[in-house]
């Protein structure tokens, strides 16, 4: 019966079972489906990887990374991984829950085309920027490309000085300076220290009763320092989450204070003014911790009210402390929250507690800038935070607080915006460097200085004496800029006598005629902010064009038939079908190679290190480079992330002037408009999309990085001039005039000094006249329009190379070559004619006018004495030949001579014998040309 009855038992209990599914079931109504299907994905890391199939390995990424899916290489972005912390503002980035407010305000600023399309755009984390303040003439920076320079007042101007690591050290991220000693950290975590000019790595040797955990890792790995008030000690928190103290520099002396038990520190928040022993810090889960070495336990932990709870545990950044402003030993320590908010710590009659500010309305709060000891307004502190959307607020704090004083504040938060056209770096807090005068370091890798009217800029030098009762108290920006490591425009401080001098300035000094002249260098402040325009921003749009505008059969024919491999040994041509032939100059002859392909090739868009690069009918990127003493292919569009593409960067630079990096790349114009970067340093190839200006898709590149490092002139379909920042990976139009509109063609970089920024960028027009766009440090960007040799001629096709900086050789449409020079500091034409134009009557005609000639002589007065002795003869009618140049882009062939393409196909070379006197060197028959010729051919195997 016990068994029966347990089996009655377990029946009646899946029975009950049964109908509690069913009545569950029950309640599954389609009404509430829709509350399932609402409900969002919650994202509660940052740590993603992804794995590498060329190197075999999980890489982490970092955040924000879009995700792409890729089918027969039609590639769509489908998805994005963010930070974690999500906030309003950063859903109006998403074009999500813009409240009627936000609207509101945009309707009251009255002209909608002048709002920015990127307003509430959430910029990218700069992690290697840092200001740091050695006097008021001297402030250190880090810029992103992990560069360290110096921005120094020589008594004149401000200079720019160059300091950055050994290239072995790899990139600075930060820089301290402690008692008149300069550390830097590099990105490794190594610590460096300035000896006389060199950097010296500097590895902490702690005592046996102090090594404790530090004996467990051989190598120790800096994240961050913060020097302590009175400027003599420094504490560093580790990769490993250790809080470690030099309290002397010479010898060093280091100690290692460990980590709060089961915890970490992940930042110095901020140190104590009156006692340099009390330290707090902020763990990675957000948690709150006073370091006192002289209590025990040493560690304490701050825990959180239910108040700042709600918004989010605490960011690890530096924080700021401030003294008496609840009262005369009252202490307040102001943080951040991972909710963008700002929070208060205080200790106020002996007592803890947490004060929570807020946070501008649809604003997320990401950096505080410290305050100076003597603040500029007596009844007020002011913070200034920086957004995630790179605007800068003012919060004011009254000092004493009570409820009568803060109802006397109506607005606590002032809204300072951002400089013209650019933002200010997210997550990197600002520098008061004097009373009235704050830096920030700009999301596109510049400076900015935020002051009071007539206190600051880039034309003043630091102020010691000044009326605070005149003063306004509205503050206004200017822009400073960055040196070309950040690729910009600041050029470097020099040792010669000068305003530009690295120690001191010398503004005027007198020239051989007994006068003065002004040699300082004066940048029109609002002159630089305007020659750089945010994506969005220009009201010259010329979207339709772009989208009609559609290339010639033959565009890439004729801008890449040509490619320079070795100057004066070798160089490569593309003929009509497809075929490729390489000049090559071996044991003392001259001959034809040609290097056979499975499928036609239409250009030659490349050369790095001997490894060519080209693109056949099909817009597909190969390498032809010799390997194990064989030539091989390489297909390039075929590796991960690979594209069709059009175009690439015009030159490769003469040889040996380049310097080959870790990072170097290549450019190229993929078939879709957009820009991909091809890494190729160390053979680790790697495709990189830098995609487009969101108004245009590009046409060709006017030039990478020969005019300016780490930058890419393009111009778009549009017909308007765009650059890529490497390091920042931003984009921005450069101010052109309406009328302007640039052909499709790639350009030249005249450049005549390596040791100076000051050159140009030359370009067409869409109607076939020469097009300059100059830069130099007194007037910064200007367009400069030649026009065209004669009223009866255009130019056809893009500009040869930069020849000794200032000049470049233009094809016309009549088939003549033209010389564009600078003569006594005045631009000039000469007409160069073609190789067998025996006509010597050239004319030099000057930007004074059509009446201002002078006869002069471009070409041999026997055009035939210098031709290549293996042609036939000249006179012979039934030979196809047509000696005047083609409309093909025109290469270096040494540092003195330049080849052209004849419209026979044949090639012809014009050397310079004297500064600007040129002559045609001879006539280069090719395997292909109707104009039939003597040649030695092979077989490249």
């Amino acid at each position: 019966m016990s068994v029966f009855h347990l089996i009655i038992f377990i029946c009646f209990l899946l029975s009950i079972s049964y109908l509690v599914f069913l009545t569950s079931a029950s309640w599954c109504t389609p009404s509430a489906f829709p509350q399932q299907t609402t409900r969002q994905f919650e994202q509660r890391t940052e740590c993603f990887w992804e794995f590498q199939e060329e190197s075999n390995i999980w890489v982490e990424v970092k955040l924000p990374f879009d995700l792409v899916s890729c089918v027969n290489d039609n590639c769509t972005k489908v998805g994005l991984i963010d930070q974690t912390s999500k906030t309003e503002e950063e859903h109006l980035a998403n074009g999500k829950d813009v409240s009627n407010k936000t609207k509101n305000l945009k309707m009251r600023e009255g002209d909608l085309t002048g709002l920015e399309e990127n307003s509430y755009t959430v910029l990218p984390l700069r992690r290697r920027m840092s200001l740091t303040k050695m006097s008021d003439t001297s402030v250190w920076v880090t810029g992103e490309s992990g560069s360290i320079y110096e921005r120094f007042w020589n008594g004149v101007q401000w200079v720019i000085a160059p300091h950055d690591l050994q290239i072995s050290a790899g990139r600075a991220v930060s820089v301290l300076i402690v008692n008149q000693t300069i550390f830097a950290i590099s990105e490794e975590g190594n610590l460096y220290q300035m000896k006389l000019t060199d950097w010296v790595e500097l590895k902490p040797a702690f005592n046996q009763s102090t090594n404790k955990e530090a004996e467990q890792s051989s190598v120790i790995q800096m994240k961050s320092g913060t020097v302590s008030y009175d400027g003599l000690r420094v504490y560093f928190c580790t990769k490993t989450g250790l809080l470690l103290e030099l309290s002397e520099v010479e010898p060093p002396r280091w100690e290692n204070h460990g980590r709060p038990p089961g915890a970490d520190v992940a930042a110095i928040a901020d140190m104590a003014r009156i006692r340099t022993d009390l330290v707090y810090t902020i763990s990675s889960t957000g948690d709150l911790y006073e370091y006192d070495k002289s209590s025990r336990p040493s560690w304490k932990k701050h825990l959180q009210s239910e108040e700042t709870d709600k918004d989010g545990s605490l960011v690890p950044l530096q924080g700021c402390m401030i003294y008496g402003l609840s009262g005369d030993h009252s202490v307040s320590l102001f943080l951040l929250t991972k909710g963008g908010k700002l929070v208060e710590r205080r200790l106020h009659q002996r007592k803890w507690k947490w004060i929570t500010h807020g946070s501008p309305e649809d604003h997320h709060l990401t950096s505080i800038t410290p305050l100076l000891e003597d603040e500029l307004k007596e009844r007020f502190f002011s913070l200034f935070l920086t957004t995630s959307t790179g605007s800068v607020f003012e919060y004011q704090i009254p000092k004493h607080l009570g409820t009568a004083q803060e109802d006397q504040i109506s607005e606590a938060w002032q809204n300072h915006m951002h400089p013209p056209n650019a933002k200010a770096a997210r997550g990197i807090p600002g520098l008061k460097f004097q009373l009235g005068r704050i830096l920030f370091a700009l999301d596109d890798g510049r400076l900015a200085e935020l002051h009071l009217p007539g206190l600051g800029g880039q034309n003043s030098g630091p102020t010691n004496q000044f009326n605070r009762k005149k003063l306004s108290s509205k503050y206004i920006w200017s822009i400073l800029d960055a040196p070309e490591s950040e690729g910009w425009n600041g050029e470097y401080c020099t040792e010669e006598r000068g305003p530009m001098n690295c120690i001191a300035g010398i503004k005027d000094e007198p020239n051989d005629s007994g006068n003065i002249r002004s040699l300082t260098r004066r940048r029109k402040g609002t002159k630089a902010q305007q020659d750089y325009l945010s994506l969005g921003t220009s009201r010259s749009r010329l979207v339709k064009a772009s989208e009609e505008y559609r290339f010639p059969d033959n565009w890439i024919n004729t801008s890449f038939r040509l490619r320079l491999v070795q100057a004066g040994v070798s160089f490569f041509i593309i003929t009509e079908a497809g075929l490729i032939f390489e000049y090559l100059y071996t044991e003392s002859v001259w001959l034809w190679l040609r290097h056979d392909h499975s499928t036609p090739m239409r250009g030659a868009l490349g050369n790095y290190n001997g490894s060519v690069f080209f693109v056949d009918v099909y817009g597909t990127l190969l390498i032809r480079e010799r390997s194990n003493n064989e030539l091989a292919w390489i297909n390039c569009t075929a590796m991960r992330k690979g594209r069709q593409i059009i175009g690439g960067p015009p030159w490769d630079g003469m040889s040996g002037k380049l310097k080959v990096t870790a990072e170097d790349a290549l450019f190229f114009v993929s078939k879709s408009g957009r820009l991909l970067q091809f890494s190729v340093a160390l053979r680790k190839f790697k495709w990189k999309d830098c995609h487009n200006p969101p108004e245009t898709k590009l046409a060709c590149i006017i030039d990478q990085e020969v005019f300016r490092e780490n930058i890419v002139f393009v111009v778009g379909r549009n017909g308007r001039l765009y650059q890529y920042n490497k390091v920042t990976e931003l984009w921005h139009e450069h101010h052109q005039s309406q009328h302007l509109v640039l052909s499709r063609l790639p350009g030249t970089a005249m450049r005549p000094s390596f040791f100076s920024l000051t050159g140009s960028l030359f370009m067409l027009s869409e109607d076939g006249g020469l097009v300059e766009y100059h830069w130099n440090a007194w007037n910064g960007w200007n367009w400069v329009e030649h026009g065209t040799p004669s009223k009866d001629v255009t130019l056809v096709a893009p500009p040869s190379p930069c020849i000794k900086g200032n000049q470049l050789f233009l094809i016309g449409s009549d088939g003549n070559i033209y010389l564009r020079y600078m003569d006594q500091l005045i631009w000039r034409w000469k007409n160069c004619g073609f190789p067998q134009n025996g006509d010597g009557d050239t004319r030099d005609q000057t930007e004074m006018g059509a009446n201002d000639r002078m006869q002069e002589v471009c070409m041999d007065n026997d055009p035939t004495a210098n031709l290549d002795i293996n042609l036939e003869n000249p006179n012979d009618q039934n030979r196809k030949c047509d000696p005047k140049v083609a409309p093909t882009r025109p290469i270096p062939f040494s540092e003195d001579s330049v080849i052209f393409e004849l419209r026979d196909g044949r090639l012809a070379e014009i050397q310079k014998v004297q500064d600007s006197k040129w002559v045609w060197q001879r006539i280069i028959g090719t395997p292909t040309s109707s104009c039939k010729g003597c040649y030695l051919t092979g077989l490249a195997s």
